[in-house]
């Protein structure tokens, strides 16, 4: 996923993002606003997980999405 497509899909993200990863606040989720990389950095911060795992599961979400097939990962 590009940061366009990420962008894109930032309504939809966001939500299952909170319930994947609770402690994010909506201040987080409104600082990051589509952006991939401070999204990213949000949840290293607060979870301390791996950026590749993180990566992966973002990706993951938005090849599920209907119109994600075969969407280019960044």
């Amino acid at each position: 996923m590009n940061a366009d497509q990420f962008k894109g899909k930032w309504q939809q993200f966001k939500g299952e993002a909170k319930r994947q990863w609770g402690k994010l606040t909506d201040d987080d989720l409104t600082e990051a606003e589509g952006n991939y990389d401070k999204f990213v950095g949000r949840v290293q911060e607060r979870y301390g997980d791996k950026k590749e795992d993180v990566l992966k599961w973002a990706n993951d979400w938005y090849e599920r999405q209907p119109d994600g097939a075969g969407a280019p990962r960044r």
